[in-house]
């Protein structure tokens, strides 16, 4: 049996709207994955952290505060600062496609905007995960 995708979900910044995330993290435990909701106001350094403790294969966070080219990028440096940038980081959230494409640049592996059905996501997620094993693989 092949093993669960591990997941953590956070909320990064002041934005306290968690609707959409829970709907994420819900979708996600009925596609058969393991998920862990760290919650509401989040930092960068906080979120890094749990993934790593929690050896999870995928970083996802949901930004409507207008924040995203600030917190992304965040994250993403911390990411690299712990070694821990062979984990998959996407997002989701109010993001202008200008915006989406430079965080794309920059390593967010995808950014989901609002309507983007949960189906895709979760394809997604076993896609990007299951291509980050394959490439651990080959040593």
């Amino acid at each position: 049996m092949a093993e669960k995708i591990r997941v953590l979900l956070a909320k990064p910044g002041l934005d306290g709207h968690d609707r959409g995330i829970k709907v994420i993290a819900a979708a996600f435990r009925d596609a058969g994955m393991e998920v862990i909701y760290s919650g509401l106001r989040q930092t960068p350094q906080s979120i890094v952290a749990a993934a790593i403790q929690e050896d999870v294969d995928a970083v996802g966070v949901s930004i409507l505060s207008g924040a995203h080219m600030t917190l992304f990028p965040a994250i993403l440096e911390e990411m690299k600062a712990k070694s821990a940038d062979d984990i998959i980081l996407f997002g989701g959230g109010i993001i202008p496609q200008d915006d989406k494409e430079e965080l794309e640049k920059m390593g967010v592996a995808k950014i989901f905007t609002p309507g983007a059905p949960t189906e895709e996501a979760i394809e997604f997620l076993r896609r990007a995960v299951a291509a980050r094993k394959s490439d651990d693989k080959i040593i």
